[in-house]
């Protein structure tokens, strides 16, 4: 009895040392195993690491945070909630990647008076002709709005059945409404509709099902409209050239790869001191340049 309580203290320290995440590090508890892109054997093996999120605005890094998710998805509100406590003024407009994107940042934005210009995680692949093509998908199917279903290929109605309600680990909660054919008996088209084979259920007795979160269906199309215009284009590209900038000057130029302390208050100071040298290194080059009142790239005539 007194090694399994010995034990089940243990299991409980490291529980409370890991709390909302999957993992954390022996050597550094605020660290969190991570798929890193580039390490010394060269086949992406987990590492103990932070994930830094840069915010820039005219080159400059404005504000900087560590999160301890291996993904972006569930950073951007909270790196925005942050950003705006302590700066004291918010941005009107948020530009991020597909990485980014989720229901959460657009309603957080949408309720915080800013426009979003995130680019959607389906933005590239849906201008592929055998994305357009394809019949299984809910873009490419008619919507009824009076019934609140949709029609496929083949003319048959998904009517909506109910909806189903999650919540993510920042507390958001969404809703997915459930559609499902009335019955795909006999269709020719039933094998290149209806994917997976994870379903126990034989092929011939599914229907097709499409879960849709209707604020996420509307908030990606008024943001996807956004991104499309001329001034939308001109402030991706200016992302991708300042945000993904500030990252390869840093690991480029400067050789900043991997940070020399341990612990996130350690690992935040260095990071924002790299940030001061990088911020200085551009205003130089700007004085330098004559470009100190240049806030964005123009774009390229075709």
């Amino acid at each position: 009895m007194e090694s399994y309580i010995s034990k089940l203290k243990e299991y409980t320290k490291k529980l409370y040392i890991c709390g909302e995440r999957n993992s954390y590090s022996k050597t550094d508890h605020d660290a969190t195993f991570m798929r890193l892109k580039e390490d010394a054997m060269l086949n992406g093996q987990l590492k103990p690491a932070y994930n830094l999120q840069h915010g820039v605005d005219a080159q400059y890094i404005t504000w900087l945070d560590l999160s301890s998710r291996p993904n972006d998805v569930l950073t951007l509100v909270p790196f925005l909630k942050d950003m705006e406590m302590n700066l004291g003024f918010k941005y009107t407009e948020i530009v991020a990647d597909a990485g980014y994107e989720s229901e959460e940042a657009y309603v957080f934005m949408e309720k915080n008076g800013q426009d979003s210009y995130l680019k959607p995680q389906n933005y590239e692949i849906s201008k592929s002709r055998k994305y357009k093509q394809d019949i299984s998908r809910r873009e490419n199917m008619t919507y009824d709005v009076q019934e609140d279903c949709y029609i496929c290929a083949q003319g048959r109605r998904l009517p909506a059945l109910y909806d189903r309600r999650s919540k993510n680990r920042n507390g958001y909660v969404s809703v997915v409404t459930i559609y499902e054919c009335e019955d795909c008996t006999g269709c020719p088209y039933k094998e290149k509709c209806i994917h997976g084979n994870h379903c126990k259920t034989p092929m011939e007795e599914r229907n097709k099902r499409l879960n849709v979160s209707k604020v996420m269906k509307e908030k990606r199309q008024e943001t996807l409209e956004r991104i499309t215009t001329e001034y939308g284009t001109q402030l991706r590209m200016n992302r991708s050239i300042q945000a993904e900038g500030s990252f390869a000057v840093i690991k480029e130029d400067l050789g900043f790869r991997q940070y020399l302390y341990r612990g996130k208050e350690n690992v935040l100071a260095q990071s924002v001191l790299v940030a001061i040298a990088y911020n200085i290194s551009k205003l130089h080059f700007k004085i330098q340049g004559g470009r100190t009142g240049q806030f964005l790239t123009d774009l390229k005539g075709a």
